[in-house]
């Protein structure tokens, strides 16, 4: 088995988005939905995937890496943060931008092909590799599934929860989160952070932002959320999304960090 380095995935997969061609809409004047990814590792026994299932908003059906993959040893998480182009198409109020539309149904396929090069990649250096969102075991029931992409985020060190329960990264939380569950050792990525919110001001912005008001200071209604988007999709099929409250807000392309009464917005 070749050693296989997080670097060295890293550049697989930023060449793959700067290369392919699904990486543009060419209907939209050859618009460019992500930029290079930020990539994390998890080792496969870490303690929190156990609390996953003694979580209440996630639950005993979410699955651990050893029941996706025989052998796992290594979760690789990655988030693809959208481009400027596409976050500021969409800061307008109303619905979404067709560009963010373009970012959520054609984005969501390109995550899909760059999820199958790295598998690729790495069968290639003989590593096995498995994908649970593309696993016909995947599973999503009452709107849980037995694989959160956002909380193996976290698990992987990039990034933590938004009052709009996003993921607040390095580089925000507008944009598409991806994992692969591997059977090779990879060191894994430090955590940051402590706490599961630890990212959020709880500066209200996502609140006024949020198009159905599902969101308050106690977080956010997935039921009144996943409604609405329903309704933009009946309308704008097969293409939907909102996205609202992760752009125009302090974490739409960064962490924002609280300077005296004051918060600063480095976008």
């Amino acid at each position: 088995m070749t050693g296989i380095t997080l670097q060295r995935i890293q550049d697989a997969a930023s060449a793959f988005i700067k290369d392919s061609p699904l990486n543009t809409i060419a209907e939209l004047d050859s618009l460019q939905l992500f930029d290079a990814p930020l990539i994390a590792a998890a080792d496969a026994y870490d303690p929190l995937f156990t609390k996953l299932k003694e979580n209440e908003v996630v639950g005993p059906q979410h699955r651990m890496p050893q029941e996706w993959l025989e052998g796992a040893k290594s979760v690789i998480s990655y988030f693809l943060p959208l481009t400027k182009r596409v976050r500021e198409a969409n800061r307008k109020p109303g619905v979404a931008a067709r560009e963010w539309m373009y970012g959520r149904y054609e984005g969501e396929q390109f995550n899909n092909s760059l999820s199958n090069y790295l598998v690729a990649f790495l069968e290639n250096a003989g590593i096995k590799a498995v994908v649970p969102v593309m696993d016909p075991r995947f599973s999503v029931v009452n709107r849980r599934s037995n694989w959160s992409e956002r909380h193996i985020a976290f698990i992987a060190g990039l990034g933590t929860f938004s009052l709009n329960r996003s993921l607040i990264t390095a580089r925000g939380s507008a944009g598409r989160i991806g994992s692969i569950i591997v059977d090779a050792a990879i060191d894994a990525t430090e955590r940051q952070y402590t706490e599961f919110d630890e990212h959020c001001t709880k500066c209200g912005a996502c609140i006024l932002r949020c198009p159905p008001f599902a969101i308050n200071e106690q977080g956010k209604d997935n039921a009144v959320c996943s409604d609405y988007l329903g309704r933009v999709l009946a309308r704008y099929r097969p293409r939907y999304g909102c996205g609202k409250c992760q752009t125009a807000v302090p974490c739409e392309a960064c962490i924002p960090h609280v300077q005296g009464n004051t918060l600063s917005i480095n976008r």
